[in-house]
Formats: C-alpha cells, structure tokens, sequence
C-alpha cells in the first residue's frame, strides 16, 4: 500500500493563517491536519463561550477554509483539524453552511464526547483527551473535512492512519509509529527549524510546514515540501520529540508509545526516518483538562536606573506594602522579582536600567484594581530617584487555573458524528495497562579523562523545553557520540538544579533516552498553576533550555 502523506497548517490558534494555502499548492498531500488546541486556548475559548453560547471554536480555522476549501476539494486533500474547540457540532455546521455558500460539495464530519465540564462544577471548561478512532470513522464514511473538540495532538495523525491503513485499536506498534510521528508535526514549523536551538544552521527567517509519509507498518518520513525555508534533519526532530514529553513511555488513549525505541536516521536532504517504534496498551483512564477562573491578577512594572539598585528596590517594596498593609485590602498573593538588566557604566539609558516586577493575586478584583495600581502611581514624585513604571498600570484582569484530572476510558461517550448525521460510539479501548516507569537504561562508557574548558552547554547540546500545568520539561540532547557519553554522566539532577537555581526546592525527574542520545527533566511545580495564571518570567518555560545551554560547565575541549 502506498505511503500516506499527512501534512500540519497549524500548531497553535494564531499560527501562520498562509500555512494552509501553503501546505496545499507546495505540493502533494492526502490529509492536512491542524493543531489549534492548547492548554490556554481551552481556557480562551471558554470565556469566548461565556459571552457567546455559539462560539467556543477557533474562528481562524473557517477563515483559513473560506479561501482554501476549494483548493483542497480540487487537489483531493481531506481535512482534520481540533479547531472544533469546545463547540466542535457549531463548528462543523459553520463549515457546512460556507461550503454551501462557496457551492463547493463537501462532506463535513465531527468528534464529540470530550466535554466532561458538567461533571466539574466551576470549571470553565473540562474535557477528555480523545483518541484518534473516531476521527478514522469519520474518514472511512467518506468525510471530506473532519472537526474535533479535545483529541490529543497525535490523534489528528493516528486517526487517518488507522482509517487508510484499516488498522484495528489493539495494533499497538504501527498505532505508536503514528503517535510519534502526530507528535513531531503537531507544533508545526518546529519541527523544520523553528524554535530550533543551532537555528542559525537551516533558514529559519520562514520555514516551511512538515509532512510525514507514513507505512502501513507504522513507520515514516518526516519531510517538508520541496523550496520551503528551514530544514528537517535528526537534531529538529529530535527536539521536537522531547517537547513537552516526559520518560520512555508516552502515553496516549490508542496506544502508549516508547520513546525509548524511536530510531532516527538521516534519509537525505530534509528528510528523517523514523521506525523501530514499539506501542503498548493505553492506560485504563484518560488525561482531562480542567480549566477554572482563578481570581484577577493585576502588575506593576518598575523601572530602576543607574547606581544602587537594590536600594531602590527595597524602597518602593516598602512604600508599597505599607500601602498594601494600611489599606486593609492586601491581595492574598504578592510576589515581586528583581530582573537585573542593568550594565555598568552603560551607555544607553535602557541598559543602565533594571525592572521590578510586582504581580498581585486575588478572588476579589477591587483588591488588585485601580487602588492597587493608583498606589503605584501616587509614588511617582515621592520615591526612588528616576521613577517610572514601564506601562501605566490598569484595573485587574481574570487569570485561569489549568489542572489535570483522570478518568476511566469507558465514562467518556466518544463519538463519531457523519456527514450524514448518523452518530456511531467509538468504544473505549479494548486492552489497557496501568502506566508505569520504565527502568532506568545503562549509561555509555564515560569519556576518559582529559583537559576542560569552562563553556555554555550549549556549544556541545540542544534544548527545547515547554510546559504541562505547572509543570515543566527540559529535554537535552547530544549531537554526537562522545558529546553524549558525557553529558549523560554529567547531566544529573543536582547539577541540573545547580544551574536553575529556581529547580533547587522542587521535585526533578531524569528521563535517559540512549537511542535519542538524550535526557528529559521534568521540574514539578516551577509554573505554579499553569500558563493562564502568569506566575513567571517565562510561563509556559519555552525558553527555559535556552537558559540552561548558556549556563558554564567544565567541558572536555575534545568536544569543544
């Protein structure tokens, strides 16, 4: 049977809104797939429902259809996108009615069952991770386009494979090649140079969108079409596997996969082979993101300049809490945080300048409204010499809760919906196995010793690190042999947390994958709770590896 080519267009709401007409006239494809799904955007599209009954689904996606259905019907390419949010019957009857209005005949479909939000009372919005089985139903009935609300990433990827291929759910290895190659595309131009630690090495100015030509045993090519910016090579892909990813065993509602057995080979010019991918049965219950209001949040951002710093910083927080203190209205959370972005003798105002963060917290917006930012503003002529704030302050702003709840795979109602209106159950998965650690493999050899170097990390290993709640990974790798030989020794958790010194107090797990030459981290709580809450520099710790590779270590100058 032939390869089936399945193309990306999207890896967040508000990527390239180009990619679609991109991905469908650069070249031959069967299926363009579309991630607009994330933690955060759950929570946006449920307020958007709050206001709106009938929204809750990504607009862009019927924007990106409006001038791009057509060509897809012409060219043969079936669509399969989660644009469907939290309103994925809204959404399909959306692009019904712009297919009729185009005069353009389409068969639309959709996947529901996801919404788990009655059984959370005060969440925002709740949903079950779905599988991909539904999706391939939708397909085998003949659905030209196929919209769903929460499925994982890779579904948008294991569901057309199963339907093309006529897999059955307990195929668990080729099921598992699919997951894998779901999750190197789901992010879109990550995965062909964007966001790419040696970005300077594949045109990263405009890269392209990736394919995968998936087998029917599973395996597959990573590639991007001909002429389009950035590259494919064994580092991007690499990098894009260790995103948001935690041990040896990624696990999924069709299949668990194991990381551990991925194989990665260079297949020519923008090209990658992946094979060797084993699967096992899913867990018993399903991964539910819950999304809640939690309170209003509200920041004041100082500026300090010149000569003593830190005093002036201790000035304005002590103006400020005897404000906060004497006004009866504390906010019940207060953090601040002193970036030094101050050089000595600097010869701009800006560089000469650091920032003070303070970020309030409360149930109750008066407490972190326009007292609290008036307050900040009254100092203006009474403070630190050089006062000014960065932006003039304003009224709170709600902030979301994200948290991550189980449950048992046969209490979710996943359901196909045809394009005729027929809606057939989709069973919960036939074999489960509770999801354990795998054990730890042996390390390589250790290099021998010799002369080191203090050097960044960087100039030896990749990074790409992001978020899941609170939580955050960082996945290391290794671009040689002996580069991996050393960092696997000398990587640990403690001199992981000597380097993120914001990792010291917090639990750390270690992921060794050999076959990747890499280690995933995993930091537990450094995100507080959750991206949408906005607790740190950096919330959702995209940039968190880019900061552990400019960190010094004593590095062997045969790798330097």
């Amino acid at each position: 049977m032939s390869a089936l080519r399945i193309g990306n267009a999207s890896g967040f709401y508000g990527d390239r809104f180009s990619a679609m007409r991109e991905m469908l006239t650069g070249g031959p494809l069967d299926v363009l797939t579309g991630d607009y799904l994330a933690e955060l955007t759950m929570l946006i599209l449920g307020r958007d429902r709050l206001r709106n009954p009938d929204a809750g689904y990504a607009r862009t996606f019927l924007r990106q259809l409006e001038e791009c259905l057509g060509l897809a019907h012409e060219r043969g390419v079936r669509i399969v996108a989660n644009a469907g949010g939290l309103n994925p019957a809204g959404l399909a009857d959306a692009v019904r009615a712009l297919a009729g209005r185009l005069g353009i005949p389409v068969r639309v479909a959709h996947v529901e069952g996801d919404d788990l939000t009655a059984a959370h009372p005060g969440a925002l919005a709740a949903h079950a991770y779905l599988g991909g089985f539904g999706i391939a139903e939708c397909l085998r009935a003949g659905a030209d386009v196929v919209v769903t609300g929460r499925v994982t990433d890779a579904a948008l990827v294991t569901g057309p494979a199963a339907a093309h291929f006529g897999w059955k759910p307990t195929e668990y290895d080729r099921l598992a090649g699919a997951v894998v190659a779901g999750h190197v595309l789901e992010c879109g131009a990550q995965a062909t140079g964007g966001n790419y630690a040696f970005f300077g090495e594949g045109g990263a100015v405009r890269p392209g969108f990736p394919l995968a030509e998936l087998h029917e045993d599973g395996s597959g090519v990573i590639t991007k079409h001909p002429g389009t910016g950035g590259l494919v090579d064994v580092g991007t892909v690499s990098a894009q596997l260790l995103y948001e990813t935690a041990g040896a065993r990624y696990a999924g509602p069709d299949t668990t996969a194991r990381l551990d057995t991925v194989r990665l080979t260079q297949d020519g010019p923008d090209r990658v082979r992946i094979d060797g991918v084993r699967g096992e049965a899913p867990p018993p219950d399903l991964k539910v993101g819950v999304n809640r209001l939690g309170g209003f949040r509200n920041e004041v951002v100082f500026v300090l300049t010149g000569l003593e710093i830190p005093s002036k910083a201790a000035l304005v927080r002590q103006q400020m809490r005897a404000f906060l203190d004497g006004s009866g209205a504390r906010p019940a959370e207060v953090s601040w945080d002193l970036a030094r972005t101050d050089r000595p003798d600097a010869p701009t105002e800006e560089t000469a300048s650091a920032l003070l963060r303070l970020v309030v917290r409360d149930p109750d917006p008066e407490k972190v409204g326009r007292a609290l930012s008036g307050a900040a503003v009254e100092l203006a002529l009474s403070s630190y010499p050089g006062f000014h704030v960065l932006a003039p302050p304003g009224k709170g702003a709600p902030y979301g809760v994200f948290e991550a709840a189980r449950v048992p795979q046969d209490a979710v109602e996943h359901v196909a919906v045809l394009h005729d209106g027929r809606r057939v159950p989709v069973p919960p998965a036939q074999d489960t196995a509770a999801l354990r650690a795998v054990p730890e493999p042996p390390l390589p050899e250790p290099l021998p010793p010799g002369p080191v170097r203090r050097a960044p990390l960087g100039l030896v290993a990749g990074a790409r690190s992001g978020d899941k709640g609170g939580d955050a990974n960082v996945g290391v790798w290794a671009r040689t042999d002996d580069a991996w030989r050393w960092l696997a020794h000398e990587l640990t958790v403690e001199r992981f947390r000597e380097l993120v010194p914001e990792a010291r107090e917090l639990p750390v797990t270690r992921h060794t994958l050999p076959n990747l030459r890499a280690l995933n981290f995993v930091v537990e709580g450094i995100l507080g709770a959750g991206v949408a809450a906005r607790a740190r520099f950096d919330p959702q710790a995209k940039a968190l590896g880019e900061w552990l590779r400019s960190r010094h270590l004593d590095i062997p100058e045969a790798l330097l």
